[in-house]
């Protein structure tokens, strides 16, 4: 199968879950934690579930590269995605189910945050590491140009029109228009999967490395990979439940500092998506940005084009009122990060200021969201 033995960091042949006990025992430990998180409590909550959850994040990262080395790129980032991006949609059903109006703004925040992290946190970062380890890299102009294409569509439809629409109140749409950019957006989605792991499959395959080892090694057994795609679930069943269960204090320090409301959202996002920065910031130094572009971009369009079908689905079904639509501020804030990650693709390498540039803008976004 080609590319079958590349891992996500593209650096070593992943091992296998079973010859390395930590692999094994961290993603138990977290889902324990947050059994008695939720049902214990007491002080010890918080530490523990700190480090229960940098354990997680670890093992996540490792039993995914187990999983792409056995079924190769780009089927190994897209199971990272689809597994961090299905919990994530869980997560934020649930929290509008029990919330009610109070929770109307939640399925946009936590879109919005996700996108600008991927676009210009997660994206900056990598380049700005690759630059600085290589220099320069390279990547495929022909699948991250649809990709960026495919976002800002779906970036424009559920974040940006819903400001402007008049047959009802600013920020939302009628039913009929959600209904209309739920099915577009997942289907939408369909298409870009199609593109990337069938049509056009070549154009997300990272070039081999001369010297790389792992391009030569042995992939894992079924039985490996399987266990490492349960013990992958596990650990990011630990990732979101761990970073729900610090919620609270997190609320408590964003209260305290006198911060907005939004900015909880935005730190939770942050620990959701720990598993694939760290995977797509180890692909970069590894000299695979094609790999950490594969990473980015398709976690940042499942967000979209997953999580809004289903909330849309719910919302409608049980008459929960949703708010999609962006205040002005942060609609210019994801024009400028779309923009200049268009114009960072056009060359098919990039280099340091491209990377700094993008970092720029990610430290605008957070520091804005604290200082409205």
């Amino acid at each position: 199968m080609t590319g079958a033995a590349q891992t996500l960091d593209g650096r070593r042949p992943a091992a296998s879950a079973t010859r390395d006990l930590w692999a094994v025992v961290l993603p138990l430990v977290a889902v324990g934690v947050l059994a008695g998180a939720l049902t214990l409590g007491g002080r010890w909550v918080v530490p523990v579930a700190a480090l229960a959850l940098i354990g997680a994040v670890i093992s996540a990262v490792h039993h995914a590269e187990v999983v792409a080395h056995r079924v190769g790129e780009p089927f190994g980032t897209l199971v990272l995605a689809l597994a961090v991006t299905a919990i994530e949609v869980s997560l934020i059903v649930s929290v509008m189910v029990a919330g009610g109006e109070g929770k109307a703004t939640l399925a946009r925040d936590t879109v919005y945050a996700t996108v600008m992290i991927i676009a210009t946190g997660v994206i900056g970062l990598c380049v700005l590491v690759g630059a600085l380890h290589h220099r320069e890299q390279s990547f495929r102009i022909e699948g991250v140009g649809p990709a960026l294409a495919a976002l800002t569509t779906l970036a424009v439809l559920v974040l940006v029109m819903p400001a402007f629409t008049r047959s009802s109140e600013a920020g939302t749409y009628t039913t009929s228009q959600l209904a209309f950019v739920g099915v577009c957006s997942l289907v939408l989605w369909c298409v870009w999967v199609f593109f990337q792991t069938v049509r056009h499959r070549d154009y997300f395959l990272p070039a081999a490395a001369p010297g790389d080892e792992s391009v030569h090694a042995t992939p894992p057994t079924k039985a490996q990979a399987w266990a490492s795609f349960g013990l992958l679930v596990a650990s990011l069943v630990g990732v979101v439940g761990l970073a729900k269960v610090l919620s609270p204090a997190i609320e408590s320090a964003v209260r305290e500092a006198g911060a907005p409301v939004a900015v909880i959202g935005i730190a939770i996002a942050l620990l959701v998506l720990m598993p694939e920065t760290v995977a797509a910031v180890r692909a970069a130094m590894a000299d695979r940005l094609q790999t950490s572009f594969n990473l980015a971009l398709g976690s940042a369009l499942a967000t979209i084009g997953l999580t809004i079908p289903v909330v849309v689905a719910v919302c409608i079904a049980f008459d929960i009122p949703i708010v999609l639509g962006l205040e002005s501020r942060d609609i210019v804030l994801l024009a400028l990060a779309i923009l200049v990650a268009i114009m960072g693709v056009g060359g098919g390498r990039t280099n340091l200021m491209q990377g700094a540039v993008q970092v720029v803008i990610f430290a605008a976004f957070l520091f804005l969201s604290f200082v409205p």
